[in-house]
């Protein structure tokens, strides 16, 4: 719940930054001056429990580059879509990466997948499709923002199973220890790949970031923080309990949309988000 909201705060930030910084620009933000921040996380929890750093094993650096590369291209195509479409439904879009986060860690790290935890998720799941059903009426922006949407959610779905994976393959006794550190490598990786990028091919943009340190310093804080829970939660079960339950961000989303930036919500899109609050307390019986 608290990375949901947290997340719902960092996306609306990076929206407005995403006009001046352009899509990759925006995408930087939440890397690179989050970072910072995960190692200050990480700082405090090795002081906290006076443990050492974990030892990294072979199979840790599989997995978070998956992780890390897949959440850059996630977080590109999402902001991306939110200039086509509204702030609310695009959120909606991305979160098709619950089932298919389901079927990933299925197959790729054993998690279980029961029955009532996959009524949850298919309840959940259909109130994400009928938000995105507009009937007769004409989609707005095209079909574009749509396939961008879906596509971010699978990105999405692929990142949250690498970085689980990661944890996991730490095997450390402290649940906090190994998804802290495995947060502060992710950022630091993700941080490195786009400044090279861009240093590279669109150098101005790091100049225009460094103009825009303000807003762009409480995106990456709140990101930071929304990815520390969110890794705590994958720590702790899988990565399709998680992202189901996240669904709650489509409600943050909702006000957001409504109080920030003065967009309306249609009462198909309202039945939709009814049904992934249904979803989300019946993952929570399922329990």
């Amino acid at each position: 719940m608290l990375a949901a909201a947290g997340q719902s705060a960092r996306n609306a930030m990076q929206r407005e930054l995403t006009a001046a910084l352009g899509t990759v620009g925006a995408t930087h933000v939440r890397f690179l001056f989050g970072f910072p921040f995960a190692l200050i996380f990480l700082a405090v929890v090795l002081a906290a429990t006076g443990s050492p750093l974990p030892d990294l094993p072979a199979a840790f650096w599989p997995w978070v580059l998956l992780g890390a590369g897949a959440q850059i291209l996630s977080t590109a195509l999402m902001l991306a879509a939110m200039n086509d479409r509204s702030f609310v439904v695009t959120i909606v879009y991305t979160k098709t990466e619950v089932i298919q986060a389901a079927v990933f860690g299925l197959l790729f790290l054993g998690d279980p997948l029961t029955l009532p935890i996959l009524v949850a998720i298919l309840v959940a799941t259909a109130g994400v499709v009928l938000m995105s059903l507009k009937g007769a009426a004409p989609v707005q922006g095209g079909l574009r923002p749509t396939l961008l949407g879906l596509c971010s959610g699978a990105m999405l779905a692929l990142s949250v199973t690498g970085y689980r994976g990661a944890i996991l393959a730490l095997a450390h006794p402290d649940f906090v220890l190994a998804a802290t550190f495995s947060l502060a490598v992710g950022l630091v990786l993700q941080s490195a790949l786009l400044t090279l990028y861009l240093a590279l091919w669109d150098p101005a943009v790091l100049g225009a970031i460094a103009r825009a340190w303000r807003p762009s310093l409480f995106a990456g804080f709140m990101g930071a923080l929304a990815s520390e829970f969110w890794f705590l939660a994958f720590a702790l079960t899988s990565a399709a309990n998680v992202r189901t339950l996240g669904l709650v961000e489509v409600l943050f989303a909702q006000a957001i949309s409504f109080f920030v930036f003065k967009q309306r919500t249609t009462r198909r899109e309202a039945c939709g988000m009814a049904m992934i609050v249904v979803g989300v307390v019946l993952l929570i019986w399922a329990q």
